[in-house]
Parts: structure tokens; C-alpha cells; sequence
């Protein structure tokens, strides 16, 4: 399958184990180099311009590195909840207050994706309805003594735990939720054209 990319050393630029597997799930050879950004964006950007401007960020800064059969996946994941982002927790406290937050309600979780070649850039995003059970104060903690939700968007991680008992429903993509959503992503890598 996607043999039109046979042409292509495609990277993917990110430091998660969780995007690494989803992306080695598609069958398609890439080799895994990371970037160091801070990932910091202008405070005028909500919801999805977010995430999106964050991949594009990411793919900048690799610009020096692209040769011409480069084709880098760049992604980057925000849970998004009463307007507001809850990015990765500083701390067992911000982890704290975010479940709290987002226990017993929905809230969205947003992936964005870049795609880029030296000749063309396309970026796109995903959504992910995530609806949580409400949790107690002994399972947040217990959540959080027992796994390591400090490199996890929302302070979780829905393949752990506190998915198995907190996440009621999701409409839309699980793997998204991940922090790859990777049908989409075929989709988009099975149409590209330069």
C-alpha cells in the first residue's frame, strides 16, 4: 500500500512512543527524529488553530534538515475544555486539577498534522469528542501515583487506566485521542500528489 511513497524517506519528528506505534500500525517504513521546540503559540489562537500552528511550528523547525525526498510528519495533541487548553500538567497538582476539571464532562481532544516536502505543505486536524465518567478524588490519585500522565496532554492517557475506567464514550477517533489520528492520516498520505 502506498507505494507512490516509495520515493520518499519519510520522518517522523516526534519524541512519543504513542505516535511511533500508531504510525508503525499503517505499514509504512519512516525513521523517527525528534525536535526540541518550545511549544509555545500566540495567545490569540483557540481550539483547533492551535495544535495546527504547533505541527507547522515543528515542521519550521526542521526546515534545515529536509533534503529533497523528505517527506516529515510533524503532530502535536491539546485536550481542549471550557475554552481553555490543558496541555501537558507542570506538576501532580496541575495533573490534579485538570481531571478534576474534566471529570464527569466532555471535552475535545485535538490533534493537528503536518505534512511536508521541500515543494509542498499541507496541514489538517482531527477532533475527538472524549466524554468522562465522573472520578473520585481516590481514583485521580491513584491515577496518578501509578502512571505517568507528565508527558500527556490532559494528564492522561486513554490507553491507561484511568481510559479503561474513566472515558465513557468518544465520538470520533480513539487513535486521535492517542495523539495520531491515523486513519485520517492515510488518507491524506494516499492522496498526496507533487
Amino acid at each position: 500500500m502506498l507505494s507512490h511513497l516509495k520515493k520518499y524517506h519519510i520522518i517522523l519528528a516526534s519524541q512519543s512512543p504513542r505516535r511511533q506505534e500508531l504510525l508503525r500500525g499503517l505499514n509504512i517504513p519512516f525513521d523517527v527524529q525528534a525536535i526540541d521546540i518550545e511549544e509555545s503559540y500566540p495567545e490569540q489562537l483557540v481550539g483547533v488553530d492551535i495544535p495546527m500552528y504547533l505541527a507547522e511550528k515543528k515542521a519550521n523547525a526542521f526546515a534545515d534538515k529536509m533534503e529533497k525526498n523528505t517527506l516529515l510528519i510533524t503532530a502535536d495533541t491539546i485536550v481542549w475544555h471550557a475554552g481553555q487548553v490543558f496541555g501537558k500538567p507542570i506538576n501532580k497538582a496541575d495533573a490534579t486539577r485538570m481531571l478534576k476539571s474534566l471529570s464527569g464532562k466532555t471535552h475535545q481532544v485535538i490533534t493537528g498534522v503536518c505534512l511536508s516536502t521541500l515543494n509542498k505543505r499541507k496541514t489538517f486536524h482531527v477532533i475527538s469528542e472524549v466524554h468522562f465518567a465522573q472520578l473520585s478524588s481516590e481514583e485521580i490519585e491513584y491515577y496518578l501515583q501509578n502512571y505517568e500522565p507528565y508527558d500527556k496532554a490532559g494528564s492522561y492517557g486513554v490507553q491507561e487506566w484511568i481510559g479503561y475506567v474513566g472515558v465513557e464514550h468518544i465520538e470520533g477517533s480513539y487513535f486521535n485521542v492517542m495523539g495520531l489520528p491515523v486513519q485520517r492520516l492515510y488518507t491524506e498520505l494516499k492522496r498526496w500528489k507533487e
